[in-house]
């Protein structure tokens, strides 16, 4: 069976849509790819501090990709996406077109990069992991292959709606 492709997308791609891609593969690797991108012009040089002891606090292997804009992932010749889920309300309207026109989710966080006292940061990113993963942890015990497109799109919709 193919896997199912999913693209994070959050503003630096360096928080929200690195713990969500880290921990999607931790879940479920043979089911799942996951790639982060984030807004052209604003992505981050580096995977904020906070994300790495996140995940690291949780036993969850950091993602090895590169930081990169959804231009760069959205070319052609890029990953097949199914799902194309956006952690960052403002990131909706501006997002591109993806090659096979996959569904799309939003589920929206805090921009936890953009808290700038570092304990702070660490607790809010920690509260982000844990929601994600539960999120997640839905999203990959759905029967994602077999259902019709439009109930798969609602259901990945509606996970955004859960706390």
């Amino acid at each position: 069976m193919q896997k199912i492709g999913v693209v994070f997308v959050s503003r630096r791609c360096s928080l929200r849509s690195v713990l969500a891609t880290g921990c999607l593969v931790h879940l479920a690797p043979q089911r799942f790819s996951a790639h982060a991108c984030g807004r052209p012009g604003e992505v981050a040089e580096e995977i904020h501090p906070a994300a790495v002891a996140a995940l690291d606090s949780a036993g969850i292997a950091l993602p090895t990709a590169p930081l990169r804009s959804w231009d760069e992932l959205s070319r052609m010749g890029g990953p097949r996406v199914e799902l194309v889920i956006l952690l960052d309300a403002a990131m909706e309207p501006l997002q591109p077109r993806w090659q096979g026109q996959p569904d799309a989710a939003l589920w929206s966080y805090p921009d936890v990069a953009a808290i700038e006292a570092p304990d702070e940061a660490a607790h809010a990113a920690i509260q982000t992991l844990y929601s994600l993963r539960r999120r997640l942890e839905l999203l990959v015990n759905l029967p994602l292959h077999g259902l019709d497109r439009a109930a798969v799109r609602s259901d990945v919709r509606d996970l955004g709606h859960m706390y």
